[in-house]
């Protein structure tokens, strides 16, 4: 994986981590799977009428919008409406991480250098660190399970992007789209119920109305275009367990914001845990682009001695 490749991907944690603020404030104004079905049909609608469907099979675009799409905003949105607290929220959902590596091994048969996983289990043990810290006092036991099965969506949907090696990410993330609107709109209404998301829907001239279309725009046009189309075209051209573990920066960015906008508190543990995510992320993603290089570079050693050995040895 190249620098520029490290540093799109950062730049993605970077609009993710804003985007836990963006769907607390939302999450002030809709009710949680009105909310999804809300985010998606923004996007569904301008797919179907505007954008050529991209060039890959229908069974992955269906596979990245029930995993990515569907199934992570889904218990995602549930458990922040639930008191999942926005900070710890974006700290969980990066156990997609570990579990896209899990998948790629098992499914897509990719590998894991031992340095590499050494990174990732320091990653992992950073989470675990600042998880521990504010476990007891800020989540309950329900909506850090509901975290961790959105989690577990985003990895699906990850290995399904992977398999679709899409050259035009735009259209597929557009696509994605078109899954969820309609599976959300239906547990919507039958959960939620059309009074409580029409009250959603008049009121949305009041401050908190504003708040929560700010919210909405920035989910659709910053975290969903512009984010995942670039994590979709990075995953299109490197290993999943590749991409994946930099997810484990949105934590980063999420907690920092939740605490200066929010007030919730970050303690001296959680910053030594915050600490490791990003050695381990760095050094996950620095020891992969190393092996990937020492690859190619044999290859391409491979390639030239059986171009330059002569006709009449052969």
């Amino acid at each position: 994986m190249s620098f520029k490749h490290c540093l799109l991907a950062a730049t993605v944690a970077v609009m993710w981590g804003l985007n836990f603020l963006a769907i607390d404030f939302s999450l002030e104004q809709f009710p949680p799977f009105f909310l999804v079905a809300l985010r998606f049909a923004v996007l569904a609608l301008p797919a179907l009428f505007f954008v050529p469907r991209p060039d890959v099979k229908f069974r992955w675009i269906v596979g990245y919008g029930m995993g990515f799409g569907l199934l992570q905003f889904l218990f995602l949105y549930w458990a922040m409406a639930a008191g999942m607290p926005a900070g710890l929220a974006s700290l969980v959902l990066q156990a997609s991480g570990p579990f896209t590596v899990l998948l790629g091994m098992t499914f897509l048969r990719e590998k894991v250098r031992g340095s590499q996983m050494v990174f990732l289990l320091v990653a992992m043990a950073g989470l675990g660190v600042v998880g521990w810290q504010r476990f007891d006092s800020n989540a309950s036991f329900l909506p850090f399970l509901l975290t961790v099965a959105g989690a577990f969506g985003w990895a699906i949907g990850n290995i399904c992007n992977r398999q679709a090696h899409s050259v035009e990410p735009v259209k597929f993330t557009m696509w994605m789209s078109v899954i969820p609107p309609v599976p959300m709109l239906l547990l919507a209404l039958v959960v939620e119920g059309p009074a409580r998301i029409g009250e959603s829907l008049t009121t949305l001239m009041t401050p908190t109305g504003w708040l929560g279309l700010a919210g909405l725009a920035y989910t659709v046009v910053i975290a969903t275009i512009l984010g995942s189309g670039i994590w979709s075209w990075l995953m299109s051209r490197n290993p999943a367990g590749v991409v994946a573990p930099f997810s484990m920066l949105v934590p980063i960015v999420g907690m920092s914001t939740a605490w200066f906008v929010l007030g919730e508190t970050v303690s001296l543990g959680e910053l030594c845990g915050a600490v490791l995510v990003i050695i381990g992320v760095l050094g996950a993603g620095m020891r992969a682009a190393k092996g990937h290089k020492i690859l190619a570079e044999a290859v391409s050693t491979g390639m030239d001695s059986v171009v330059d050995v002569p006709a009449g040895t052969r």
